[in-house]
């Protein structure tokens, strides 16, 4: 949230942990975890559980805090660039009860942004020459400097390795969230080890791919996108209505299914492309990720489509990369493309239907997230043009027993368009304004208690919207292409 740490509405209840027996539901509770032991008891625990979970920390020992080191969102792939931090207060309960809280702290570096070294004026002997009113901040692609000279020498690799994130440390000033999706992981990561005689763990389980030999026990996921885990569920189908074209959709769906495996679901992500590119997608998805194998991605047509509608932007295909490395590490995720588009109108919602059908029927262990145009998902008949039009989301609905539609709702900003020229005569594509409305910073599902008109059952959100272009014209896959800039 923006304005500091954000506290959600706690239904104290307490949870003594030799009393807890049962399955592990998918959903994080709305309420604390209780510990029922002193809290300096409990607390070895958990500088266990944050050694194992390899969060390198540092400890106020007199008054049970700790603080983790930063930690990358999807750390290890090539493609990340949020990272987040926690603090862990331990509270006392009762003298024998006791609960942890822990605040998530995401940083990111923008214009509001000092950069480590531009809050001091070094002079001539530190900084790295030129006369000090030219200096600008020294980030990569800065445009208001002429040389990269804002930070000095010394100042360098803290400018590098500045974090990036949303509900960044605006203006020097700390924005946290309190992060109970972490306190209940953390609750039931040492749990078992305090109460050896419970007769039924609830260990946290992640979904582990078949043949996997090991899976991590923590993997850092974003900020909990709240809703997401009521709505999944083994069989079910989540039907996701986008505008093509963001830079925070092809996020939110890695972020998404990131948070799912790691909470026990094997997820199947369905996405818009052509049928043709199954097997050059599932190569890459079950590859090492190294720059042969982003240029035989790389190679398929629709990335150079002469109408590049979104779909083949460089959020697409750094989600893809996202993937490929939960993948790599032996989470239980899988991806599928179902687009036929040579067809058009009823014929190519009807094979649209048939491929997705046939993916869900497969595999109904399975969740699966389907995202689209937000014409597809529908799960009403009719368009305002043809009142007989059966979009795929009506279709699947009449054959699955578990199909929800979501619309997207967004922050205005911009996202990259085709739409037809003033003439009506060819399409015109680029980065154009989109209008939303302003619900936060903070993903979220939300569910109404009933479908509206056009068959949607709610809304995913994704706050502010910012235009991903192609591909290709950022040189993904090209060998001689610049690397990207660091944070």
């Amino acid at each position: 949230m923006r304005s500091g740490i954000w506290l959600s509405l706690v239904v104290l209840m307490g949870l003594a942990v030799g009393g807890c027996a049962g399955r592990q539901d998918l959903e994080t509770p709305d309420y604390e975890a209780i510990y029922d032991m002193p809290l300096e008891e409990m607390w070895p625990s958990v500088r266990e559980y944050f050694t194992d979970a390899n969060l390198p920390y540092r400890e106020d020992r007199g008054s049970l805090v700790l603080e983790t080191e930063w930690k990358q969102e999807f750390g290890g792939s090539k493609i990340a660039g949020y990272w987040h931090r926690y603090m862990v207060i331990g509270k006392r309960e009762t003298p024998t009860k006791s609960k942890l809280w822990i605040i998530r702290i995401t940083k990111s570096v923008n214009k509001a942004l000092a950069l480590p070294g531009r809050q001091l004026d070094w002079g001539a002997s530190r900084g790295l020459g030129g006369p000090s009113g030219d200096v600008g901040s020294g980030a990569p692609d800065d445009a208001s400097s002429s040389v990269a000279y804002g930070v000095s020498v010394e100042d360098d690799a803290d400018r590098f390795a500045f974090p990036v994130g949303e509900n960044a440390f605006y203006v020097d000033s700390g924005q946290g969230t309190r992060d109970l999706t972490m306190e209940w992981r953390v609750f039931r990561g040492i749990m078992p080890k305090l109460a050896k005689k419970q007769a039924v763990s609830a260990e946290q389980q992640v979904a582990k791919a078949p043949g996997a030999k090991e899976a991590p026990t923590f993997t850092e996921c974003g900020q909990s996108i709240l809703g997401l885990k009521k709505l999944a569920k083994a069989g079910g189908v989540l039907l996701l209505g986008e505008l093509h074209g963001t830079q925070e959709v092809p996020r939110f769906i890695a972020q998404s299914v990131c948070q799912l495996v790691t909470a026990g679901m094997p997820v199947t992500v369905g996405l818009e492309l052509p049928v043709e590119n199954e097997g050059r997608i599932t190569t890459f998805l079950q590859s090492q990720g190294g720059e042969v194998d982003w240029l035989k991605l790389m190679e398929a047509p629709f990335w150079r489509s002469p109408y590049p509608d979104g779909r083949g932007s460089e959020a697409v295909a750094n989600m893809l990369e996202q993937l490929r490395h939960l993948r790599a590490q032996g989470l239980d995720v899988a991806v599928f493309v179902y687009d036929h588009p040579k067809l058009s109108g009823q014929p190519r919602e009807d094979a649209l239907t048939k491929t997705v059908l046939a993916q869900v029927k497969a595999k109904p262990e399975r969740f699966h997230l389907v995202v689209s145009g937000n014409v597809h998902p529908r799960t009403a008949k009719g368009l305002p043009w043809d009142k007989q039009y059966k979009p795929m989301g009506y279709l699947l609905k009449d054959q699955l027993d578990d199909v929800m539609a979501l619309d997207m709702a967004y922050d205005s900003g911009t996202a990259w368009i085709c739409a037809a020229d003033t003439q009506g005569r060819k399409l015109d594509c680029g980065v154009k304004e989109a209008k939303g409305k302003d619900n936060g910073d903070r993903f979220f599902v939300h569910r109404w208690s009933s479908a509206n008109k056009d068959g949607y059952h709610g809304v995913f959100y994704v706050g502010h919207v910012t235009a991903s272009e192609p591909a290709i014209n950022k040189g993904l896959g090209n060998p001689d292409a610049a690397p990207a800039s660091a944070p």
